[in-house]
């Protein structure tokens, strides 16, 4: 069965807002950052997308299996343009 739980629209600055109770949040695990999106008469409140969230694990895995080599060595090496006529 859902929780419900009923609160008010409370005014914060030029903006208007709702707290949620941390019964609620602490169910959800939102986290931070949410999204907002307006769903036919209801606005659904959800964990924002990180598009890199797992990154981080996914590289030390890599490194750890040895697979983190670059794949553009050779494209990263200094050209004579570079040498001799870049300017900083």
């Amino acid at each position: 069965m859902a929780t419900v739980v009923k609160t008010r629209i409370v005014k914060i600055g030029n903006s208007q807002g709702v707290r949620i109770p941390k019964l609620l949040l602490d169910q959800v695990n939102l986290g931070e950052d949410v999204e907002l999106a307006l769903q036919q008469d209801r606005i659904v409140i959800r964990p924002a997308y990180r598009a890199r969230h797992s990154w981080e694990q996914a590289f030390m895995a890599m490194a750890e299996q040895g697979d983190d080599r670059m794949l553009d060595d050779d494209v990263l090496l200094p050209t004579s343009w570079d040498e001799g006529e870049w300017e900083w």
